[in-house]
C-alpha cells in the first residue's frame, strides 16, 4: 500500500506542492476539494500553503440501473459532461439518463447547502485554484470540476491527487495547467487499492474540516 490514509496522502502532496510555492508557482493560492475524499486530502495541503479551504461538490452520473458504471459528471447547476463514447457503447440515449441526473443534481444541491451553510461561494478571479481529490481513475468528475474553475476566470488551474491512473493524468493534461500526481501506477484498477484505510467520510467530516459549526 502506498498511503496509510488520506490525511497521511495529503501531507506528502502538501511537501510536494509546498515546494512549487517556494518557486513561485503558486501565488495567491486556492484549495477547493472534491468532497467527500478530498477532503481530507486538501485540508493538508490548505495548512502547508497557508491557503484558504473550500470545496466543490461534483456528482458523477451513472448509467441507468448500473450507477457504478460512470457515463458523466456535473458540476454547479451547469450542463452535465457526458462521455458520448460511453453513451454509444451501451446504447444509452441522452434522454434515458434525465432521471439520474435529476437525482444527482438535488443531492449536488443539497451537499451544497449543507457544507456552505449560507457561506457565498469563494471568488476564483486571478487566483491560483488548485483542485485537490483523494485519487484520479477516469477522470470523469475531475474533468467537470476543472472546467466549471476555468470559467471563473483563475489565474491557474491545477489539479492535484496522491494517486493517478496514468490515463487519466494523462487526459486532465487538456483541463489544468498542471497536473500534479505523487504516484501513477501502471495497474492502477481503482483509487482505494493504494490506501489501507480508504473508509468512507460523512458529511460530519467535511464540516469539520471546513470549522462550520451547525
Amino acid at each position: 500500500m502506498l498511503f496509510r490514509d488520506r490525511r497521511q496522502a495529503g501531507a506528502e502532496l502538501a511537501e510536494t506542492l509546498r515546494a512549487r510555492q517556494r518557486e513561485g508557482a503558486l501565488p495567491d493560492p486556492l484549495v477547493l476539494a472534491l468532497p467527500r475524499g478530498g477532503v481530507a486530502v486538501a485540508r493538508e495541503v490548505a495548512a502547508a500553503l497557508g491557503a484558504p479551504l473550500d470545496v466543490l461538490v461534483v456528482r458523477k452520473i451513472g448509467a441507468p440501473h448500473h450507477e457504478e458504471l460512470g457515463v458523466g459528471a456535473m458540476a454547479g447547476d451547469e450542463v452535465p459532461l457526458l462521455d458520448e463514447d460511453a453513451l454509444r457503447h451501451l446504447g444509452i440515449g441522452e434522454a434515458a439518463l434525465a432521471g439520474v441526473i435529476e437525482r444527482e443534481r438535488a443531492e449536488l444541491r443539497r451537499r451544497e447547502r449543507l457544507y456552505r451553510q449560507g457561506r457565498p461561494a469563494p471568488d476564483l478571479r486571478g487566483r491560483t485554484v488548485i483542485v485537490v481529490d483523494d485519487g484520479l481513475a477516469t477522470g470523469s468528475t475531475a474533468r467537470a470540476a476543472l472546467r466549471f474553475v476555468r470559467r471563473r476566470e483563475p489565474a491557474r488551474v491545477i489539479l492535484a491527487a496522491p494517486v493517478c491512473s496514468p490515463e487519466g493524468a494523462d487526459l486532465m493534461r487538456a483541463e489544468a495547467d498542471e497536473v500534479i500526481c505523487l504516484h501513477r501506477p501502471a495497474a492502477f484498477m481503482a483509487v482505494g487499492l493504494w490506501y489501507e484505510d480508504f473508509g468512507q467520510l460523512t458529511d460530519q467530516d467535511v464540516l469539520e474540516a471546513l470549522h462550520v459549526q451547525l
